[in-house]
């Protein structure tokens, strides 16, 4: 989501977060290019043993590419985003022109590294240079179960914040004992910016994830937006009344259950717009509309402009 440092506030969980990891490569891919990742509990266990998880983040620091997860839809990143998996999917990487697609274990050398790895791969164009760092964080906001942020998300930063976020990777790859720090803070920032555009952040939706009775209910909710929930199906959900259900909602998130699902629906549709190619129908159908126009309708009531005029704004920028 395009955003700039300062536009989220009121989220004192993210500031209470507390993190392990590292920038743990760079990467100057030619093109033409394309990779498969390990799968998620391997590479969890090769960053941070003992562990089945990570998060993983890429930043573009020259170039473009496209990322995909298992169903094969392509995100694409420009120079200066930040491509977030929270959850350390497996995934795929590549770039503009076709490439055959080959395991990352062609050209990268297992670890342990004996200096900082260097990955070289492609085919001679031109090139994009990608810094990938880790984070492991026990926080339910990472939890698979919860998928309370997509497992797969595009991150692009106004100026100030392209630059900040681009200061700290170049630090953070300094061999310094406070650079260790900086994969934690730049989680936070980037987290911070992905969010502005969450539902009822400012009510409360981090700490909603830990609420026995609204954590199950969200859950569902997140993991399939595109069903046709009722109150009754999500308060069975949580094992709870139709009732208690929609006055936790109310308490925590501002509003009542089907209204927070219309808005988690936009959400999703502005990552979908920003970094996809999948056109509004398509977009449409993702998020539960039978019919483009009824989407478009929604999402202009939400956002202020149809879907459409939205996109070509949010991928304007250089």
């Amino acid at each position: 989501m395009t955003a700039t440092p300062g536009q989220l506030t009121g989220t004192p969980i993210l500031d209470r977060l507390r993190v392990v990891g590292a920038i743990f490569l760079r990467a100057e891919y030619s093109e033409g290019w394309a990779y498969e990742s390990l799968d998620g509990p391997t590479t969890a266990g090769v960053l941070h043993p003992g562990t089945a998880r990570v998060t993983l983040f890429h930043l573009v620091a020259t170039g473009s590419c496209w990322v995909a997860l298992a169903d094969g839809e392509r995100h694409w990143a420009r120079e200066g985003d930040v491509i977030v998996l929270p959850y350390g999917d497996q995934h795929s990487m590549g770039g503009v022109l076709p490439a055959e697609r080959v395991s990352i274990m062609k050209f990268m050398q297992p670890p342990p590294w004996k200096e900082f790895p260097v990955l070289v791969h492609g085919d001679g164009g031109p090139l994009t240079n990608i810094v990938c760092g880790y984070l492991h964080c026990d926080d339910p906001l990472f939890d698979p179960g919860l998928r309370a942020l997509p497992p797969l998300f595009v991150v692009r930063p106004d100026e100030g914040a392209a630059q900040w976020v681009r200061a700290s990777i170049d630090y953070a790859m300094q061999p310094s004992p406070m650079a260790r720090q900086l994969p934690g803070l730049l989680l936070g920032e980037v987290l911070r910016l992905h969010l502005a555009s969450a539902p009822a952040v400012d009510r409360g939706w981090l700490a909603a994830l830990q609420d026995p009775v609204l954590a199950p209910a969200l859950a569902a909710l997140h993991a399939d937006p595109a069903r046709k929930w009722t109150v009754a199906e999500l308060a069975g959900e949580a094992a709870v009344s139709r009732s208690l259900l929609d006055a936790r909602f109310r308490q925590r998130l501002g509003r009542p259950p089907i209204r927070y699902l219309t808005d988690w629906r936009m959400h999703v549709a502005e990552e979908l717009l920003e970094t996809t190619e999948l056109s509004v129908f398509a977009i449409a159908r993702r998020i539960g509309y039978d019919a483009e126009e009824a989407f478009s309708r929604a999402f202009k009531r939400a956002k202020g402009k149809p879907p459409s005029a939205w996109r070509a704004d949010a991928t304007s920028g250089p």
